[in-house]
């Protein structure tokens, strides 16, 4: 999935592999990778479940309620993926590489931590 505003052939600023052009993320362990794909599946249905209680007109204060729990729940698999990012890719991006890496990986992560805490 191409990122806006960054093309698809943007050297990695930090330790993520990047394959054909494309970035990749390092240092994804199974068990996390299977935990965000569960979770990521679970809201999949809540927001299947939104749909339905929109059609058949429910309570407008329920479906919000619900809405805000999906946010919660995206909100949680973002923090894991930050997380995950810092603890390997930024953290091994500012730690070998050259300054103009590191300089680009602290521009990176602060770009995506005000875009996150949206």
């Amino acid at each position: 999935m191409k990122r806006r505003g960054t093309p698809a052939t943007h050297p990695a600023a930090c330790a993520c592999d990047v394959h054909g052009g494309a970035r990749k993320a390092a240092g994804v362990s199974p068990e996390i990778k299977s935990a965000n794909l569960k979770r990521l599946k679970r809201i999949e249905g809540q927001v299947r479940g939104l749909a339905r209680m929109v059609a058949q007109d429910r309570y407008c204060p329920d479906i919000m309620v619900q809405i805000s729990s999906v946010q919660e729940a995206l909100r949680a698999v973002g923090r894991g993926l930050m997380r995950n990012h810092l603890r390997h890719c930024a953290a091994q991006a500012i730690r070998k590489g050259n300054p103009a890496q590191a300089e680009a990986t602290y521009d990176e992560l602060m770009k995506l931590i005000y875009t996150h805490a949206r």
